[in-house]
Protein backbone atom coordinates (compact mmCIF):
# COMPACT_ATOMS: atom_id res chain seq x y z
CA UNK A 1 0.00 0.00 0.00
CA UNK A 2 1.24 3.43 -0.88
CA UNK A 3 0.45 6.30 0.81
CA UNK A 4 1.98 9.92 -0.31
CA UNK A 5 2.34 12.33 2.80
CA UNK A 6 3.30 16.31 2.21
CA UNK A 7 5.43 18.45 4.22
CA UNK A 8 7.70 15.58 5.67
CA UNK A 9 10.85 17.50 6.22
CA UNK A 10 9.97 17.72 9.98
CA UNK A 11 7.16 17.52 12.38
CA UNK A 12 4.28 15.87 11.85
CA UNK A 13 4.72 14.73 8.40
CA UNK A 14 8.37 13.33 9.18
CA UNK A 15 7.23 11.46 12.16
CA UNK A 16 4.19 9.91 10.31
CA UNK A 17 6.43 8.69 7.40
CA UNK A 18 8.79 7.25 10.03
CA UNK A 19 6.21 5.54 11.95
CA UNK A 20 4.64 4.07 8.23
CA UNK A 21 7.58 3.11 6.82
CA UNK A 22 8.50 1.07 10.25
CA UNK A 23 5.05 -0.47 9.48
CA UNK A 24 5.93 -1.86 6.01
CA UNK A 25 3.92 0.47 4.14
CA UNK A 26 5.67 2.18 1.27
CA UNK A 27 5.40 5.70 1.41
CA UNK A 28 6.03 8.42 -0.87
CA UNK A 29 7.76 11.25 1.37
CA UNK A 30 7.30 14.87 -0.05
CA UNK A 31 9.28 17.24 1.19
CA UNK A 32 10.00 20.93 0.56
CA UNK A 33 13.78 20.56 0.83
CA UNK A 34 16.78 18.38 -0.41
CA UNK A 35 18.12 18.60 3.16
CA UNK A 36 14.67 17.40 4.71
CA UNK A 37 14.60 14.49 2.17
CA UNK A 38 18.33 13.40 2.74
CA UNK A 39 17.59 13.43 6.43
CA UNK A 40 14.05 11.05 5.98
CA UNK A 41 15.98 8.95 3.90
CA UNK A 42 18.80 8.29 6.21
CA UNK A 43 16.55 7.55 8.67
CA UNK A 44 14.27 5.19 6.91
CA UNK A 45 14.52 1.85 5.01
CA UNK A 46 14.70 1.38 1.00
CA UNK A 47 10.71 1.18 0.89
CA UNK A 48 10.31 4.96 1.90
CA UNK A 49 10.97 7.27 -1.34
CA UNK A 50 11.22 11.14 -1.19
CA UNK A 51 10.00 13.73 -3.58
CA UNK A 52 10.51 17.48 -3.97
CA UNK A 53 7.21 19.31 -3.97
CA UNK A 54 5.81 22.86 -3.61
CA UNK A 55 2.58 22.87 -2.65
CA UNK A 56 2.07 26.66 -3.71
CA UNK A 57 3.71 25.93 -7.29
CA UNK A 58 1.66 24.05 -10.19
CA UNK A 59 3.97 23.01 -11.84
CA UNK A 60 5.64 20.84 -8.76
CA UNK A 61 2.06 19.50 -8.35
CA UNK A 62 2.14 18.44 -11.76
CA UNK A 63 5.55 17.27 -11.77
CA UNK A 64 4.75 15.33 -8.34
CA UNK A 65 1.70 13.72 -9.68
CA UNK A 66 3.41 12.57 -12.70
CA UNK A 67 5.80 10.92 -10.74
CA UNK A 68 3.62 9.39 -8.45
CA UNK A 69 1.92 7.61 -11.75
CA UNK A 70 4.78 6.26 -13.32
CA UNK A 71 4.83 2.68 -12.43
CA UNK A 72 8.34 3.00 -10.43
CA UNK A 73 6.75 4.90 -7.26
CA UNK A 74 3.43 3.12 -7.64
CA UNK A 75 1.69 -0.03 -9.37
CA UNK A 76 -1.47 0.16 -11.00
CA UNK A 77 -3.23 0.25 -8.21
CA UNK A 78 -3.44 3.88 -7.17
CA UNK A 79 -2.45 5.38 -3.88
CA UNK A 80 -3.70 3.67 -0.91
CA UNK A 81 -3.58 7.31 1.40
CA UNK A 82 -2.93 11.00 1.07
CA UNK A 83 -1.98 12.99 3.67
CA UNK A 84 -2.03 17.10 3.26
CA UNK A 85 0.53 17.92 6.34
CA UNK A 86 2.83 20.21 4.33
CA UNK A 87 1.92 23.99 6.47
CA UNK A 88 2.69 26.98 8.21
CA UNK A 89 1.58 29.27 10.71
CA UNK A 90 3.49 32.32 10.26
CA UNK A 91 3.36 35.25 9.86
CA UNK A 92 0.99 35.64 13.15
CA UNK A 93 -0.10 38.91 14.40
CA UNK A 94 -2.92 41.16 15.32
CA UNK A 95 -4.18 41.84 12.04
CA UNK A 96 -3.79 45.37 11.91
CA UNK A 97 -0.29 44.35 11.80
CA UNK A 98 -0.55 42.42 8.80
CA UNK A 99 -0.36 42.92 5.15
CA UNK A 100 -2.61 40.98 2.28
CA UNK A 101 0.80 39.48 1.22
CA UNK A 102 1.04 38.01 4.56
CA UNK A 103 -2.29 35.98 4.46
CA UNK A 104 -1.90 34.67 0.94
CA UNK A 105 1.44 33.37 2.18
CA UNK A 106 -0.05 31.46 5.05
CA UNK A 107 -3.65 30.29 2.48
CA UNK A 108 -1.37 29.26 -0.24
CA UNK A 109 0.19 26.38 1.38
CA UNK A 110 -2.32 25.56 4.07
CA UNK A 111 -5.43 25.84 1.84
CA UNK A 112 -4.97 26.35 -1.79
CA UNK A 113 -1.71 24.15 -1.60
CA UNK A 114 -3.93 21.46 0.16
CA UNK A 115 -6.95 22.09 -2.61
CA UNK A 116 -4.61 21.23 -5.78
CA UNK A 117 -3.00 18.42 -4.52
CA UNK A 118 -6.04 16.52 -3.16
CA UNK A 119 -7.68 17.75 -6.74
CA UNK A 120 -4.13 16.62 -8.65
CA UNK A 121 -4.22 12.75 -6.89
CA UNK A 122 -7.61 12.33 -6.53
CA UNK A 123 -8.12 9.96 -9.05
CA UNK A 124 -4.94 7.83 -8.14
CA UNK A 125 -7.09 7.62 -4.32
CA UNK A 126 -10.14 6.86 -6.14
CA UNK A 127 -8.72 4.12 -8.04
CA UNK A 128 -7.65 2.57 -4.74
CA UNK A 129 -10.22 2.93 -3.03
CA UNK A 130 -8.02 4.80 -0.64
CA UNK A 131 -8.68 7.59 1.92
CA UNK A 132 -7.42 11.64 1.93
CA UNK A 133 -6.07 13.01 5.31
CA UNK A 134 -5.92 16.55 5.90
CA UNK A 135 -4.47 17.89 8.60
CA UNK A 136 -5.97 20.51 10.38
CA UNK A 137 -6.37 22.16 13.60
CA UNK A 138 -8.56 23.32 16.75
CA UNK A 139 -7.53 26.65 15.19
CA UNK A 140 -10.07 25.35 12.20
CA UNK A 141 -12.71 26.40 15.09
CA UNK A 142 -11.58 28.71 17.33
CA UNK A 143 -9.54 31.40 16.33
CA UNK A 144 -7.36 32.76 18.66
CA UNK A 145 -5.14 35.28 16.76
CA UNK A 146 -4.60 36.93 13.41
CA UNK A 147 -2.57 36.17 10.60
CA UNK A 148 -4.09 33.41 7.80
CA UNK A 149 -3.39 30.38 10.00
CA UNK A 150 -6.76 30.32 11.59
CA UNK A 151 -8.52 31.06 8.60
CA UNK A 152 -7.12 28.42 6.46
CA UNK A 153 -7.79 25.48 8.99
CA UNK A 154 -10.93 26.73 8.95
CA UNK A 155 -10.99 26.30 5.29
CA UNK A 156 -9.03 22.87 5.28
CA UNK A 157 -12.45 22.21 7.56
CA UNK A 158 -15.03 22.96 5.42
CA UNK A 159 -12.94 21.28 2.32
CA UNK A 160 -12.57 17.74 3.85
CA UNK A 161 -16.25 17.85 5.04
CA UNK A 162 -17.13 18.97 1.06
CA UNK A 163 -14.99 15.73 -0.57
CA UNK A 164 -16.79 13.66 2.19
Amino acid sequence: KHVLITGCDSGFGNLLARQLDARGLRVLAACLTEAGAAQLRAATSSRLQTVLLDVTSSKSIAHVTAWVREPHPIPSPGLWGLVNNAGIAIPTAPNEWLTKEDFVKVLDVNLVGLVEVTLSLLPLVRRARGRVVNVASVMGRVSCFGGGYCISKFGVEAFSDSLR
